[in-house]
């Protein structure tokens, strides 16, 4: 006992020394992208590690071919997992189309729901497909290639307006990590730091769309990114993103992208350092 002891501690010792984590060692020739898409004042995201690709929200039924050719330039035809992050139109719209060219491993949305076209003809989608919607749980994991994935939100759906039920998840890649917030409002962000999560990320793709209900001072200090990323539509009739949120942005020193003036960004990690390309 006192060998095997002694040598999970040798272990732990050159670990530490070498600067390295045992959780966030990824293995040679691993890749890790995402990619932001331009699909105006909408949400979708393309998450790729090591040849397996998952798909987070999918724009408005108008990006149906955007997000259907995207998909086929990437030459991806199947999708761990399709994350739908919350039921509005402008997050689960291009979902259907992305379910017509790509088979899905899983599905994930909240257990709240919208008796919309759009968000019937996505679940229409996932039953044809043989599977069943999932509800992720706050601390649940999966993983992606050599990336973990882990569910913040929702923490309670009850009573909540729609976009205070979004899923909010955790990507992380070696000692980079990615955060989705969906339209999470103030309400659901005070939970999930209430809930004692982890919320440090590289990358923060800001809540709804910018929207000064989103993206409160303790949530930002919570989550300290380095670069932020936002989707929205240029002269956008919300006025997406608030001057509120870029003001605190700005204050937090953080670099900033957007789609509505960069287009389509993509986000490339070694596990220690990202690389960013922009359409524009």
């Amino acid at each position: 006992m006192k060998k095997i002891i002694s040598f999970i501690i040798t272990v732990l010792i050159f670990f530490t020394l070498a600067g390295c984590s045992i959780e966030n060692d990824i293995p040679e020739h691993s890749s890790f992208e995402v990619h932001y898409i331009d699909v105006g004042q909408a949400d979708c995201a393309l998450v790729i590690c090591d040849g397996d690709a998952m798909l987070i929200d999918g724009g408005n039924v108008g990006d149906s071919r955007l997000v259907a050719s995207y998909l086929k330039q990437q030459g991806i035809d199947n999708l761990e997992y399709v994350v739908c992050s919350h039921a509005h139109e402008d997050h689960v719209g291009g979902l259907s189309a992305a379910l017509s060219v790509a088979n899905a491993g899983a599905v994930y949305a909240p257990k709240t729901g919208a008796d919309t076209k759009a968000y019937k003809d996505f679940v229409n989608k996932v039953k044809k497909q043989g599977l069943k919607i999932k509800n992720p749980k706050a601390g649940e994991r999966i993983s992606i290639g050599s990336a973990g994935i882990e569910f913040l939100g929702p923490i309670n759906e009850r009573g909540k307006e729609t976009n205070s039920t979004s899923i909010v998840l955790k990507i992380t890649y070696g000692n980079t990590s990615f955060l989705f917030t969906g339209d999470a409002e103030r309400d659901e962000e005070e939970e999930i730091l209430s809930s004692g999560a982890n919320l440090k990320s590289t990358v923060l793709k800001v809540g709804h769309h910018g929207s000064s209900g989103s993206t409160s001072y303790p949530f930002l200090r919570a989550v300290m990114p380095q670069y932020a990323v936002i989707s929205c539509e240029k002269d956008n009739s919300y006025g997406h993103p608030h001057k509120e949120t870029m003001s605190k942005l700005y204050d937090a020193e953080t670099e900033i992208y957007r789609t509505d003036t960069q287009g389509h960004i993509v986000m490339s990690s070694d596990g220690e350092n990202i690389e960013i390309q922009t359409e524009k």
